[in-house]
């Protein structure tokens, strides 16, 4: 039973898949606004002989690449007269 109903889904599915052909590419759309106007549904653009010229551009200067693994100092550092304001503060209250 289960062979029949997967055959049947194979053969649906090449049924679908067969109608999708591609459209031809002389086919034409009309303008409704304008009816004397007729474009092509397709339009192919060919580059093939255009020469494009140009250079390769860089950066100017050098390229420094420095150690990695570099010990920094710390940006924060500690106030040491910190207790001394704090006590100061607390006077002026």
């Amino acid at each position: 039973m289960r062979l029949i109903s997967m055959l049947i889904a194979f053969g649906l599915t090449l049924a679908v898949a067969s109608a999708a052909y591609a459209q031809d590419a002389d086919e034409v759309l009309v303008d409704p606004e304008n009816p004397g106007v007729v474009y092509k549904k397709v339009t192919e653009y060919d580059f093939e002989d255009d020469v494009v010229e140009g250079s390769f551009v860089r950066p100017e200067g050098e390229f420094i690449n420095s150690r990695k693994n570099r010990q920094q100092n710390s940006l924060i550092r500690i106030r040491e007269n910190f207790l001394p304001e704090m006590l100061k503060s607390a006077e002026d209250i």
